[in-house]
């Protein structure tokens, strides 16, 4: 069966009954997950807003871009087991087919080497940014003009 494309209609795949299990990985990040957020919180990525932990289909993105439809997965050492390569793939088919886009970056490449990580994630952006025309939404907010991501 054929998945949409993922847009503001469908609410980018939003699974509602994931909310509870999202919150709490919120709750529980690991270190390499906090080390990713302080590099994306806030629209510090190129003006981009990201959101953490959010469910798309029946799975939960680490860290999701609606703008430039793009998840980012810090993955453990469990990701290595081949059991749970063989989810990842089909989980990466499922999203990629929904039109989203997927950086993948290894807990320890992240702890380790969180410079490189950033400008890896900046340059898929500019790219992205480049390539599709695509610039940040409601990045000129005023204080009194607040609007919903």
């Amino acid at each position: 069966m054929k998945t949409d494309p993922a847009n503001k209609a469908n609410y980018f795949h939003y699974n509602r009954n994931l909310k509870d299990r999202s919150r709490s990985l919120r709750t529980n990040s690991t270190k390499a997950e906090i080390i990713l957020w302080g590099m994306l919180k806030g629209r510090q990525m190129l003006g981009f807003s990201f959101l953490r932990q959010r469910p798309a289909l029946n799975y939960i993105a680490d860290f999701m871009c609606k703008d430039l439809l793009l998840i980012i997965e810090a993955d453990g050492s469990v990701h290595a087991l081949q059991k749970q390569m063989d989810y990842d793939r089909k989980r990466e088919k499922e999203l990629i087919e929904a039109g989203f886009s997927i950086l993948r970056f290894a807990n320890a490449e992240i702890i380790d080497r969180p410079d490189e990580v950033y400008m890896e994630i900046k340059k898929w952006i500019e790219n992205k940014m480049k390539t599709d025309g695509i610039v940040p939404s409601n990045f000129h907010r005023t204080r009194n003009n607040k609007q919903e991501d």
